[in-house]
């Protein structure tokens, strides 16, 4: 009985965890950064993650990151709600709420 209570005390801890990650811009995010909001990122595989973006170039989808060694497509699936690849929706809605500069005429 008493495992059972720990087992479900160490559960009840994880789910809570990551009901309280926040998204995180992976072409952006350092590496630190990148291993406290992914599940199943530590510190090593978000350094590859930080060191394949600056060789190779941003990332165009989530799904890229199975470029980088040691992550896949269960790492992938278990974060694709945490994973962001840029900050263009961001950007939209602050173009959507600022009004646009009228061109002055001669």
């Amino acid at each position: 009985m008493k495992k059972l209570m720990e087992k479900l005390i160490l559960l009840l801890t994880l789910l809570t965890f990551n009901a309280m990650a926040t998204p995180v811009n992976i072409n952006t995010a350092d590496a630190k950064t990148i291993s406290e909001a992914l599940s199943g990122i530590g510190l090593k595989k978000a350094e590859a993650i930080v060191k394949y973006r600056t060789e190779k170039g941003l990332f165009k989808t989530a799904e890229d990151l199975t470029n980088v060694k040691g992550i896949g497509e269960k790492t992938i699936a278990k974060n694709k709600k945490d994973i962001l690849v840029s900050d263009a929706p961001a950007a939209e809605s602050k173009a959507a709420v600022e009004p646009k500069k009228e061109a002055k005429s001669k």
